[in-house]
């Protein structure tokens, strides 16, 4: 387990969809258990696997003290929609309100290859919508209202991180092997 370092907006990984988890070994338990330990120590509510740089279906979230992962998750949505302030770590200090379903049922496996599925309503269903996003290339202002959008872009623009983020965006490697896919 190490500490990774959280990819901010404007870092192309949190754009690009992710692969499928296709062997449930040593290493994706240790992905696992790295993107528990950066989630905690942010601390955050959850984190995916392209927010610290590794294209793969994978998320861990940590709500209610209920502590989880998914792997190549798919989702099954309720109509009902309800709007709430969300934030994410790859957007430091912002929080607007987004949209999402109001109840989530997410179906997945766990890091030994077992199926699971997790069923959420209020913030863990806006948790499991988040988490997916991220493993779809979708972030979170993607949903917003186009003026809360505007809203965030210029708070964004003014950030610290982001101003910083010109000189710090680099491509790398993944220590994590995509299966041929980073070679």
């Amino acid at each position: 387990m190490s500490l990774q370092e959280i990819r901010h907006f404007g870092d192309p990984v949190l754009i690009t969809p992710a692969a499928p988890v296709v062997a449930f070994d040593k290493e994706i338990r240790t992905l696992i258990a790295d993107l528990t330990e950066t989630m905690l120590n942010a601390p955050g509510a959850g984190l995916a696997a392209p927010q610290i740089g590794v294209g793969l279906r994978a998320f861990v979230w940590h709500l209610d003290d209920l502590l989880g992962h998914l792997i190549n998750p798919t989702l099954v949505l309720s109509p009902e929609i309800e709007v709430d302030d969300e934030g994410c770590l790859s957007f430091p200090d912002l929080s607007f309100p987004t949209p999402r379903s109001l109840r989530a049922v997410a179906r997945g496996f766990n890091m030994f290859g077992e199926p699971i599925q997790i069923e959420g309503s209020d913030l863990l269903a806006r948790a499991l919508q988040h988490e997916t996003d991220h493993l779809d290339g979708i972030l979170f202002i993607d949903r917003m209202s186009k003026a809360d959008r505007k809203l965030a872009m210029k708070q964004i623009r003014q950030s610290d991180w982001f101003n910083e983020a010109d000189s710090k965006i680099t491509i790398k490697q993944s220590p994590h092997t995509i299966f041929g896919r980073n070679t």
